[in-house]
């Protein structure tokens, strides 16, 4: 459930530096690096990346006017510069949310305006429910409700799409383990053998590398392939995966009228085969209020042409409007 970490396209606006950077400790175990760009007198908003695990993007700061927002970006704990990297212990997703309201408080912001794809659209729902006062409004890309048949699909649905990318994935588990392939790689990332955990985080990397784009991008399945990225996403999935992202049955949609009175931006692309469009239209049909947009011709990362269109023209009408 990631975004991937690709050359960024027009329209985007030009890349950016940080002006504030730092590394918070959140308890004995865990660091979070964070960041600040833009402007800092400007309208915060709060970018979530996806996974979990994947981590930040230069690109990641590029969705905003420098010139009028404040923006704010952490790597999530286990993720990115964030330590330990892969850290599964002391990782769920209340704590998650604490980590948000930590670096809210130390940064003195009082509201913002919450920006997640993929996973990230999770942690947003979730971070709204638990604090609907903090929140101006949602910007959402590639719904992932994660739900058993959500988590189903990935593992095993996607066969149906990416056929040589699946076989791939499960090349190193026996057929007789392939039943439960959640538990099967669970076994193997998280064992004794770290040279199993890294091979297992590799070909979990590499799959879901290879399911992001309408179209082939190689390079951003070596990329999740890569050491640094796939012990993060391996790990941190699998984690998550494993305790229904620490999330009561549909809880996103039974809660979301907590959140419901603010403006909200749904974006969806239409072949997203990683989090398919049935859990955005979902959350749409449970939210009406909210700015619904189905992007045809794009799968789910946040790069492709369409989506990254969609998502710049968000924050460009909240700029304008204060609406979505």
């Amino acid at each position: 459930m990631t975004s991937p970490m690709f050359p960024a396209p027009d329209p985007l606006f030009p890349p950016i530096e940080p002006y504030l950077s730092g590394n918070l400790p959140v308890d004995d175990l865990h660091t979070l690096y964070w960041e600040e760009c833009g402007n800092p007198q400007g309208v915060p908003v709060l970018f979530l990346h996806g996974g979990p695990g994947a981590g930040l993007s230069p690109a990641h700061r590029q969705f905003f006017d420098p010139a009028f927002y404040r923006i704010v970006l952490f790597d999530q704990r286990g993720a990115g510069r964030s330590t330990p990297l892969g850290e599964v212990r002391q990782n769920t997703t209340p704590l998650l949310i604490d980590d948000i309201e930590r670096l809210r408080v130390l940064m003195g912001i009082d509201q913002w305006l919450v920006f997640g794809g993929s996973w990230g659209s999770t942690l947003a729902l979730a971070y709204g429910q638990a604090h609907p006062e903090r929140c101006n409004g949602f910007i959402l890309r590639g719904i992932f409700l994660c739900t058993p048949p959500e988590i189903d699909w990935f593992l095993n649905g996607i066969k149906w799409f990416f056929p040589k990318e699946h076989a791939q994935f499960v090349a190193g588990i026996p057929d007789a383990e392939r039943g439960d392939l959640l538990q099967a790689f669970g076994r193997r990332l998280f064992g004794a053998d770290p040279a199993e955990n890294l091979r297992a985080a590799r070909a979990w990397g590499r799959f879901e590398g290879s399911c992001l784009h309408l179209l082939p991008h190689p390079e951003v399945a070596d990329q999740f392939g890569s050491d640094a990225v796939a012990l993060g996403v391996g790990r941190l999935e699998a984690h998550y995966f494993l305790h229904n992202a620490f999330l009561s049955d549909d809880q996103l949609i039974r809660n979301i009228g907590r959140i419901t009175h603010l403006p909200a931006a749904i974006i969806q692309g239409r072949y997203d085969v990683v989090c398919p469009a049935l859990s955005a239209w979902r959350l749409h049909e449970a939210w009406p209020q909210a700015n619904f947009q189905m992007i045809e011709g794009a799968g789910h990362a946040a790069f492709e042409p369409g989506i990254v269109a969609a998502l710049v023209a968000a924050t460009e009408k909240y700029k304008r409007n204060g609406t979505l």
